[in-house]
């Protein structure tokens, strides 16, 4: 499988390609403002080479020179929810930590994380009781 990309934004991996309608709202969701006017800063990647990507292949598939603190999977379980709730990854704090964000709030994580507002772990301590974060 190939390396992904080095991109400045964070990584946006579609893994499933099961649901073409999905990955559309996911992405009108990541390029639609929030009420507050902020958006998260990601570069999508839309290729079926990626499909069925673990989060341990990933992991491995990371340049060295990636510098953006998370990546962000559109698996199965994301595609499967009205919610799309992304596989968020931590990249800097815990490597390989995951949290579940619905695709509307990703701007939150990726903006504070990106600018070291906040740390990972704050987000993965606010999750609903089946574990998605929704917003604070």
């Amino acid at each position: 499988m190939n390396q992904l990309p080095c991109t400045l934004e964070a990584l946006v991996v579609r893994t499933d390609f099961s649901a073409d309608g999905a990955w559309d709202t996911v992405r009108a969701a990541l390029y639609s403002p929030s009420g507050e006017g902020f958006l998260a800063s990601v570069a999508l990647v839309d290729d079926q080479r990626y499909e069925g990507l673990t989060l341990d292949q990933a992991l491995d598939l990371i340049p060295a020179e990636y510098q953006h603190p998370l990546l962000v999977l559109v698996d199965s379980v994301a595609v499967a929810s009205t919610e799309l709730p992304l596989l968020v990854v931590d990249l800097r704090g815990e490597r390989g930590r995951c949290v579940r964000v619905v695709a509307a709030e990703l701007w939150g994580i990726e903006n504070n994380l990106s600018g070291a507002n906040m740390d990972f772990e704050e987000f993965a301590g606010a999750v609903d009781d089946d574990g998605v974060f929704r917003g604070f």
